[in-house]
């Protein structure tokens, strides 16, 4: 059988925790977990492996993770510092190979060619972009690294060992080389996903491999089944382009901000901050959506819907209106979280040409001095840092609880820093 390799797919081990025993020593080989604030009413949004090891993973409450284990070090999230890493590994991994894809702040996928291909040279340009990260990165930052046929199976190969792990996975090794994973340890079997198929007695990887590309499209309720049965054979299939469909933003409250009054200075922050990628990504909205989480498993939401506006006054207002009706509908006394999101997108090229025909003249040149203001305070901050200049007053510290953020799966570009 063909031996040849297609793929190299790197996941930084414990990545956000990581950084931080990279940058301060004293935390190396210690239980730290990175938190959004420093309280015991949050939970862990990363742990280093020393805390793994005592149970605590993503999404541990604090005050349980203290339980597990006593001497847990809790660090204040500086997603900055982890944005500027990102940038240092995927210069030094470029040095060796181009990256094909940035999939996460903590993973990429590099396609071989060539040479590269052939297994002996795959394995030792591995171990070569290992040794330039520990030598020009971070002597304490560890990379799996997983090399097959796809992108699917070099990925399932960088989590068979870790950390620090280096496999490859041929396609004749399938699926006896993963046949002890559990099936949501596979890429896009999520909860749902796994529940569809034990209900289609599906049970282990070895259940999936014997079903058919049309059973796997009926389970999956579309094509992507078809898809995944090939991905799961190391077939190399295009991937699906995808469009921004959306702009958001949200952020659990400290406990001395979840009083509605300070609440609402939290979101209108987010609000000005989607409005501000908005533009930057040349785009306007016709809807907003504000949601406001009371407790678990207790949230309430409102709409507002519009002509095409990208202006954060004009968005401000649209958020306020919609604040104002969820307040007067529900006797809500603390928040635990808020959450803005600008949707039902409108590319700025293709709506530059009917935009005012739906606005009476005085209207218009409202909106089109808001316009003016909202690019004007958009170019000042970029130069000057985020809120030099804003809208409305903001109370002080407020850019403690409402910076940027990093989602796994969404890399910020460094200009939200200024935003």
């Amino acid at each position: 059988m063909n031996k040849n390799l297609k793929w190299l797919y790197l996941d930084f081990n414990s990545y956000f925790a990581t950084i931080e025993q990279q940058i301060n020593p004293p935390l190396r080989n210690r239980p730290i977990a990175i938190v959004p604030s420093i309280t015991d009413y949050t939970c862990a949004i990363a742990a280093s492996y020393e805390a793994k090891k005592k149970g605590i993973k993503t999404g541990t409450m604090i005050a349980e993770a203290k339980k597990l284990c006593p001497d847990i070090i809790c660090i204040q999230a500086n997603h900055e510092k982890y944005i500027a890493y990102h940038h240092k590994l995927i210069n030094e991994i470029n040095k060796h190979i181009p990256i094909e894809h940035v999939c996460s702040i903590d993973e990429v996928a590099c396609k071989l060619i060539g040479k590269e291909c052939k297994p002996k040279n795959a394995v030792s340009l591995a171990i070569n972009i290992k040794s330039g990260i520990k030598k020009n990165v971070g002597d304490y930052i560890s990379c799996s690294i997983g090399i097959s046929t796809n992108k699917f199976l070099a990925k399932t190969a960088s989590n068979l060992k870790k950390p620090n792990g280096l496999k490859i996975l041929f396609r004749d090794a399938l699926p006896h080389k993963i046949k002890k994973l559990k099936l949501s340890d596979l890429t896009g079997i999520g909860k749902r996903m796994e529940r569809r198929l034990i209900l289609a007695n599906v049970q282990t990887i070895n259940d999936l491999y014997k079903l058919s590309p049309k059973n796997m499209r009926t389970i999956w309720g579309s094509v992507q089944g078809e898809r995944f049965w090939n991905m799961l054979r190391g077939n190399d299939i295009e991937e699906i382009t995808t469009k921004t469909s959306t702009i958001g933003h949200s952020h659990v409250l400290h406990p001395n901000w979840r009083k509605p009054d300070l609440a609402k200075h939290i979101l209108n922050r987010l609000v000005l901050k989607a409005a501000s990628r908005l533009r930057r990504k040349r785009y306007f909205c016709k809807k907003i959506k504000i949601y406001i989480k009371i407790k678990s498993g207790y949230s309430i939401e409102g709409k507002k819907k519009f002509n095409k506006i990208n202006d954060s006054i004009t968005l401000l207002e649209q958020s306020d209106l919609t604040w104002k009706e969820i307040l007067i509908s529900n006797k809500i006394k603390r928040i635990k979280q808020v959450s803005v999101v600008l949707y039902d997108l409108e590319p700025l090229e293709s709506a530059q040409t009917n935009f005012f025909q739906y606005l009476n003249n005085n209207f218009e040149n409202t909106i089109k001095k808001r316009k003016s203001l909202s690019d004007t305070i958009d170019m000042i901050n970029s130069k000057f840092g985020r809120d030099s200049i804003t809208i409305g007053s903001l109370p002080k510290n407020i850019s403690d609880f409402s910076g940027t953020k990093v989602a796994f799966t969404r890399i910020p570009d460094i200009k939200e820093f200024y935003e």
